[in-house]
């Protein structure tokens, strides 16, 4: 059976989380030297940074449904 080694499985899934590929050899190198606190500083920033593209598109699709809104109120 191919099964994937555990760094395989992290790997897979800090790229699947959006993380670049410095950012997850950071994170499998802190998990090499055991520098726990740093990966979840680097897991929490990414954290950040993704809520922030959360909130991003939010504004954007608020000012969507605005102008859907409008439009629709005008062909009253």
């Amino acid at each position: 059976m191919n099964e994937m080694s555990e760094e395989e499985r992290l790997f897979r899934n800090l790229r699947d989380a959006g993380c670049d590929e410095s950012t997850i050899k950071r994170y499998l190198q802190f998990q090499k030297e055991g520098k726990r606190q740093e990966q979840l500083r680097i897991l929490s920033m990414h954290r950040l940074s993704l809520l922030d593209q959360v909130h991003v598109s939010q504004h954007m699709i608020d000012c969507l449904d605005y102008l859907v809104y409008e439009m629709k109120k005008e062909n009253k």
